[in-house]
């Protein structure tokens, strides 16, 4: 019996391990940043769509994740994590390195001027966020892998 907890705490602790490992790798790191920028615009198309009622404290707080997210967002694409982990990320970041930054840049100041306006009703605020859609579409049209 002792046996048997000692090699399923030993399997517990190499899974932990590894999924502490994982969670420090670049790609992983940036997956996560995706996926709050990807939530926030999700939670503000919903407002767009009329799906939820429009708040401009949601919707601010929103464009703030995206500002946050993107001012640290380039420094996740070392050299040497061009693959792995499911990455998405294109070749074409490494190669064209300051493109990506002044895209990433770019999508941060949308971001950030629409925090600074806080857009007081839904017409403001479809104001701010067609241009940060279409900041988001242009980096993922030469930076990000098309799925198969």
């Amino acid at each position: 019996m002792k046996f048997r907890s000692l090699v399923a705490a030993a399997l517990i602790g190499v899974s932990g391990m590894s999924l502490a490992y994982a969670a420090g790798e670049p790609q992983v790191v940036r997956q996560g940043m995706m996926k709050k920028v990807g939530g926030a615009v999700g939670e503000m198309a919903k407002m767009v769509k009329g799906e939820t009622p429009y708040d401009v404290a949601v919707a601010v707080a929103q464009l703030q994740i995206i500002a946050d997210t993107m001012s640290t967002y380039p420094d996740q694409f070392p050299v040497g994590s061009e693959t792995g982990f499911e990455s998405e990320a294109a070749p074409a970041i490494w190669t064209n390195m300051e493109d990506f930054k002044a895209k990433s840049a770019a999508l941060q100041t949308v971001a950030a001027n629409g925090v600074a306006a806080a857009p007081a009703d839904l017409d403001a605020f479809k104001a701010v966020f067609g241009p940060l859609t279409k900041t988001c579409g242009t980096c993922h049209e030469t930076y990000r892998l098309k799925s198969s």
